[in-house]
């Protein structure tokens, strides 16, 4: 979706219908038929939940990137390894590249979903627009797709 230019000419993000602009108030969040609605304290749970994992999360990646830094300042040209010393190094190396790029997703999902408790679109399924229900969202805090939808995505 482009972007829309805003009265003073600077561009607008594309909005969710209906999506709030400041912090969701609680009660206002979705959830599922039959369930109670979110209480104040449950929704500060979940967003200092979600400031704690970005917060450990940009820690794992600082660390991953100076392992990284570290590995290839060690690769060098390999003269005086043998075969195995070398592909540990490079087995080392590619762990330490997945779990850097592990949590740089694991962040930017982190990061929607305070963007979505924001906008209080939090707890609503981004395929079908559905509830995805409270006590998954108190489960998975990153979720984003309703148990039917995730495992309508999952079966592919």
């Amino acid at each position: 979706m482009a972007a829309k230019k805003t009265m003073d000419g600077t561009k607008a993000a594309g909005k969710v219908p209906g999506a709030r602009t400041g912090p969701a108030e609680p009660g206002e969040l979705a959830v599922r038929p039959g369930e109670e609605p979110w209480s104040p304290g449950e929704v500060a749970e979940a967003r200092t939940e979600l400031q704690s994992e970005v917060l450990r999360l940009r820690a794992e990646i600082t660390h991953s990137e100076e392992a990284i830094t570290g590995l290839m300042r060690d690769s060098g040209d390999g003269a005086g390894d043998d075969q195995a010393d070398t592909g540990t190094k490079n087995i080392t190396r590619e762990h330490e590249l997945a779990l850097a790029a592990n949590a740089r997703e694991m962040l930017d999902q982190t990061e929607r979903a305070l963007e979505r408790l924001d906008a209080g679109t939090y707890g609503l399924c981004e395929n079908c627009g559905k509830p995805i229900g409270k006590a998954r969202m108190q489960a998975f805090p990153r979720a984003t797709l309703c148990v039917e939808c995730k495992q309508r995505q999952e079966r592919r």
